[in-house]
């Protein structure tokens, strides 16, 4: 019976897994001193009666550390690239050259880096709870599995520990890449 539950902790352990991708997803779109093609990732342009990324408007790319150029494809669009740039939040002021928008990436002051560094804090925090709420459905399922017979209490209390191995690696990685994006952020 202990080998047909060998795949759900498995199956426990992608989700954690996915978690820490997750995290590394939004660290992608947090903006530290230098410029990266992420950062305009969760920018959402409307135009043409709806909302889309960025990236469905024209291509990003990033041709010095301090600046991201964005080449519009459509002439008709360029002034909603921009106003969505401009709007989302992220200090940055593009300049219209024609279809392409040229973005320089001002650097970080000390107060706006404190305040990425929180919000990096509150996205880690975000993904420990759902690594946690991965862990509470691996011990329920655990628990209906003795309470059904299907495995044995020992093996119960082994599986339980493999859970509990793996939330502590997952946390852990949580950590590990909060402490590098926080760190990348500081740098001046």
């Amino acid at each position: 019976m202990a080998t047909a539950d060998k795949p759900q902790i498995a199956r426990y352990k992608d989700r954690m897994d996915r978690c820490v991708t997750a995290l590394k997803e939004e660290f992608s779109s947090l903006r530290t001193g230098r410029a990266s093609a992420g950062l305009l990732d969760q920018v959402m342009v409307e135009a043409y009666g709806s909302k889309a990324p960025i990236s469905q408007f024209g291509s990003i790319s990033v041709p010095e550390p301090r600046s991201i150029t964005v080449s519009v494809w459509d002439k008709a669009v360029v002034v909603s690239v921009e106003k969505a740039i401009r709007n989302a939040g992220l200090g940055l002021n593009p300049v219209v050259e024609g279809q392409n928008l040229r973005i320089p990436v001002p650097p970080l002051t000390e107060e706006r880096r404190r305040d990425l560094a929180k919000l990096a804090g509150k996205y880690a925090e975000q993904q420990k709870v759902a690594v946690r709420n991965v862990r509470r459905d691996a011990m329920d399922d655990l628990k209906k599995a003795e309470k059904d017979s299907v495995i044995s209490q020992d093996e119960q209390k082994r599986l339980e520990g493999e859970v509990q191995k793996l939330t502590d690696e997952a946390v852990k990685r949580v950590d590990e890449v909060l402490k590098t994006k926080e760190q990348e952020i500081m740098q001046v």
